[in-house]
């Protein structure tokens, strides 16, 4: 299959003028390298003259995923307590699912409701599906992450209520409009600050002017009061359990407006943060400085190698993070979108000193999450002030809190290289230096997450560091046989509010991965279809890439400054395959005009779901990739609104969209999704980039300006005021 570059001959020969990323190496490297000939020796002849043709080497050592993967666990951590999933018979033949994971916009209340009335024998309107309350009694059963909601209930669904199986209904599998879809586009959905709690008082705020700095005094505490509506204001407690509790000085008013004016007003005395002078170029320095140089490749070996920079991500949600705290002497009740509950319950227990059953959680469906809410920080401050204060609070985050003083992606820096022998790929190398991953919610409840966040008070702990570990080796997969493979995380422990962010490891890691397959592609004179067609490692993945090569026409002439580009994945037992075409014109203003996306998760729960959960990682892939990230300047974010955090707008997005669902895999288990969509479409951008331009993609987001004035430091943004027409 031939495809010429948009705008560009055929492609040259590697020459020793090239950097030293892709030139022959000579004889300095033998001594370093010879056990690496050896083993490549005895696999595939890599002795043999230059003319000869070595076999493809399989993945040495097999990857971890094939074996066990984060879904794997999840599953089978979850299966001894399905039977205790509430499920109840209601009047009129309906049946209410109390969901035991949390809903954040993702469908999994309607893939749960079609699989209970496939299992009852029932039409779907004759299920209802609520959100559980955090019960300690489900253990591992109600964390939600890891793209292993729909696997898990799934595997459950024979175990969940006890209610009788019925006839076959074959409602999986159909396409269905989310149940709360009506609910949501007329305003009558319910999410945390709708909840109709009685008395509770709008609470925003007054933040560091960097990240962790903390609380000395308030200076003008009766000037403030004074003001309009004020109710109260109360500094909240470095509290240090499980996990700490964000500082601030809050104040509670009769409305958002009049907190927001009264945080605006106040005059804090605060100590710095630990990273109060680090900046985005500093951290990507101590991060490079955390990982070792490779060693000399063998004797006659040709080498594709790469550094990465990846800025702070933040997950933004449309719902900023919130919580309702209804704190008394002897009990409290609490409402907040929480991906881990039940230990959210027994911390609050235990920070309160009340026993667990005197604490009531309600983990209320969200507008977005990402990872963001597997921590309940807002619910820790909303607690703090309604015990303070002697009133329900009803806590909301403003965006600018959410950017600045949220949890992040981590930061990260990654050095890769690939390593061919007479034509052939004999290994592939990734180091990956991050930020440390805050993992501090452990497994949903708090046994682990108490040892996790031992010894308490530190940035990184032993149990941490190996939980990230953990989850890395189970979430982060190759889709190719590259020969010996390696791929090593080193976290850096830097005291930045970081969280588990949509593909967090993966993303990055697959992306740098699927942009030096390009570049390995054109080293040998290949084409990128052919050439992952030649080295993936499983027939489903071949057969999603066929599929998209085949719809979005790969190797079409383009007009100079446009250009295809392709990325492969799997991940969770899923495979996915997308094509892209960019827009590379203006080089400040790429955009993505077509993409074309096949997606196999074995077997099909509701594909229309599946449609749009793929389509939402395109977008997360158009934003990360080109435009959306933090500049962390003097230990804060600049950014702190939606116009100054560039994530992808629906004039950024691209008309025609073409989403793939392969049939049912005959005997595969069902597959993540969530995660999944995100890195076969990021690889894709970046590879379609690197053809329309001639640059190599190596910093993201590629289009990183500060093209806006921040809010100042430790504020919130004037309210913009719309005149209405007298």
């Amino acid at each position: 299959m031939e495809h010429p570059e948009s705008g560009a001959g055929p492609t040259p020969a590697p020459s020793h003028d090239e950097p030293p990323g892709m030139r022959r190496r000579d004889l300095l490297g033998y001594a370093a390298s010879a056990p690496l000939i050896s083993a490549a020796a005895g696999l595939g002849g890599l002795a043999a003259p230059s003319s000869a043709r070595a076999a493809i080497l399989p993945m040495t050592p097999p990857d971890t995923t094939d074996l066990i993967d984060i879904g794997d666990a999840v599953t089978v951590t979850a299966l001894p307590t399905m039977p205790l999933v509430k499920v109840s018979n209601l009047a009129n033949g309906r049946v209410r699912l109390e969901l035991p994971r949390f809903e954040s916009g993702q469908g999994i209340a309607t893939a749960a409701a079609m699989m209970l009335a496939d299992k009852l024998g029932l039409p779907l309107n004759a299920i209802e599906v609520g959100s559980a309350d955090a019960s300690p009694e489900l253990m591992f059963n109600q964390l939600t992450g890891g793209s292993s909601s729909v696997r898990s209930l799934h595997a459950g669904m024979p175990l969940i209520g006890g209610l009788a199986t019925g006839s076959a209904n074959a409602v999986v599998g159909q396409r269905v409009t989310r149940l709360d879809a009506l609910d949501i586009v007329t305003g009558r959905k319910k999410f945390t600050l709708d909840q109709a709690v009685p008395d509770a008082k709008p609470t925003m705020v007054c933040r560091p002017p960097t990240i962790n700095g903390q609380f000395v005094r308030i200076n003008n505490t009766t000037a403030v009061m004074g003001m309009p509506g004020v109710l109260g204001i109360a500094p909240i407690p470095a509290t240090n359990g499980i996990v700490p509790t964000p500082p601030g000085v809050a104040v509670m008013a009769e409305t958002f407006g009049q907190a927001w004016a009264a945080v605006n007003a106040l005059d804090v005395t605060w100590t710095a943060g630990a990273v109060a002078g680090e900046s985005n170029a500093s951290i990507q320095q101590q991060l490079k400085s955390a990982l070792l140089p490779f060693l000399l490749p063998p004797l006659g070996a040709l080498t594709v190698e790469g550094e990465f920079e990846f800025a702070a991500v933040s997950h933004c949600p449309m719902e900023t993070e919130c919580a309702i705290a209804d704190v008394r002497v002897d009990r409290a009740e609490i409402w907040s979108g929480l991906q881990s509950p039940i230990v959210t319950q027994q911390a609050v227990a235990a920070d309160l000193g009340l026993p667990l059953d005197k604490v009531k959680v309600h983990a209320v469906p969200s507008g977005g999450s990402f990872g963001r809410r597997l921590f309940w920080d807002a619910t820790l401050q909303a607690v703090q002030v309604s015990k303070a204060l002697g009133r329900p609070c009803r806590l909301m985050y403003h965006r600018t809190d959410d950017m600045r003083h949220g949890r992040v992606r981590p930061p990260m820096f990654h050095r890769a290289r690939a390593t061919m022998l007479l034509g052939q790929v004999i290994s592939f190398e990734q180091r990956i230096a991050g930020v440390r991953l805050d993992t501090r919610h452990g497994f949903g409840e708090m046994l682990g997450a108490a040892a996790i966040a031992l010894p308490n008070g530190f940035p990184q702990t032993v149990g941490n560091f190996a939980i990230e570990q953990v989850m890395f080796k189970t979430m982060v997969a190759s889709p190719y046989n590259f020969g010996v493979t390696t791929k090593l995380l080193t976290p850096v422990a830097m005291d930045i509010n970081t969280c588990s962010y949509r593909s967090v490891h993966i993303q990055p890691s697959r992306l740098v991965e699927e942009i030096l397959v390009d570049e390995m592609a054109r080293a040998l004179r290949k084409d990128p279809v052919a050439f992952r067609l030649e080295y993936l490692r499983l027939p489903r993945a071949r057969a999603v890439l066929k599929a998209v090569a085949e719809a979005a026409q790969w190797g079409k002439a383009m007009p100079a400054g446009f250009a295809q580009g392709v990325g492969v994945h799997q991940e969770s037992k899923s495979f996915t395959a997308c094509i892209v075409e960019i827009d590379a014109r203006v080089p400040t203003d790429l955009k993505v005009t077509r993409a074309t996306i096949a997606i196999d998760v074995g077997t099909p729960i509701n594909p229309s779901g599946i449609e749009a959960q793929m389509q939402g990682g395109l977008c997360e892939s158009i934003s990360i990739v080109l435009t959306a990230g933090l500049h962390i300047q003097n230990g804060l974010p600049l950014e702190g609104s939606y116009s100054q955090y560039h994530f992808a707008r629906m004039k950024n997005y691209p008309k025609d969209v073409k989403v793939i669902i392969m049939p049912p895999s005959s005997g595969e288990a069902i597959g993540g999704l969530g995660e999944v969509g995100l890195s076969a479409s990021s690889g894709a951008i970046a590879n379609a980039y690197a053809r329309a331009t001639g640059k190599k993609p190596r910093s993201f987001p590629l289009n990183f300006p500060v093209d806006f004035t921040p809010i100042p430091p430790g504020k919130l943004p004037t309210p913009v005021v719309v005149p209405v027409p007298a």
